[in-house]
């Protein structure tokens, strides 16, 4: 089996260079190799989520004024922040090429999990007593971090 690139190294210190150490999508950053682009990507981010932020809980705040479930609410809310924060992420803050179907899906996936996991921490935060629009704005901004990873790593690579 020839080498190639990167796994050349590997197969000289005698390592089988099929086998590639665990990196996930959600492995911790390191932060002192960070450079002043990525500081620059991730405050691109922060602001395309600032704004899907606004337009959820503009959407969210809306359907439940009108008496729609909290956990509809989310579902509804997403579907819309969904689309404007894809098309933020592809044009301006990962600006990376590829097909826009695969990192759509992609994109898509990733938010569908942290649709899930909002949801979840959203029925807690009501639960114990926090009202829906006050436990929707928190917990959106606990699961940006892991968005941020997952689609700089995987969806918009």
């Amino acid at each position: 089996m020839a080498c190639s690139g990167s796994l050349a190294p590997v197969a000289a210190r005698g390592l089988n260079p099929s086998v590639r150490p665990p990196v996930g999508a959600l492995s911790a950053p390191r932060l002192r190799s960070a450079t002043r682009g990525d500081w620059a990507q991730l405050l691109r981010f922060c602001v395309v989520g600032g704004s899907g932020w606004f337009v959820n809980l503009l959407v969210f705040t809306s359907l439940v004024a009108v008496g729609t479930h909290h956990l509809i609410a989310a579902t509804g809310a997403f579907a819309v922040a969904w689309c404007s924060n894809f098309i933020l992420n592809r044009l301006w803050t990962f600006r990376r090429p590829g097909p826009a179907v695969v990192q759509g899906a992609r994109h898509l996936s990733v938010s569908l999990v942290a649709l899930a996991a909002n949801l979840a921490i959203l029925q807690v935060l009501v639960l114990v007593g926090l009202p829906p629009v006050g436990a929707q704005a928190l917990a959106i901004v606990l699961i940006a971090p892991a968005a941020f990873l997952a689609n700089r790593r995987w969806a918009f690579r």
